[in-house]
């Protein structure tokens, strides 16, 4: 029964200390961003998630333009993306 609070004492001691404070934090602070530039890449305009058409680039139309800049071209139609 002596050894238990040793143990208990040595793991406070190791893992609670005023010390390890700005580790923790500093490691929080790092998954905390990662999640979110993560979320945020998933979630971009150029990522679909959807199954619904699994080859977009054939239903473009031959008068559709899908650049964001056409500098010498002029088309009727301008590509628009339906689904997010």
């Amino acid at each position: 029964m002596s050894a238990k609070p040793s143990m208990r004492k040595q793991l406070m001691k190791n893992w609670f200390a005023v010390e390890a404070i700005p580790i923790y934090v500093i490691i929080g602070g790092v998954v905390v961003g990662a999640s979110w530039y993560l979320k945020r890449l998933a979630t971009g305009h150029s990522v679909v998630w959807s199954k619904n058409n699994p080859t977009p680039w054939n239903s473009i139309q031959q008068d559709q333009g899908t650049k964001m800049l056409e500098v010498n071209q002029k088309f009727d139609k301008s590509w628009t993306r339906d689904r997010l």
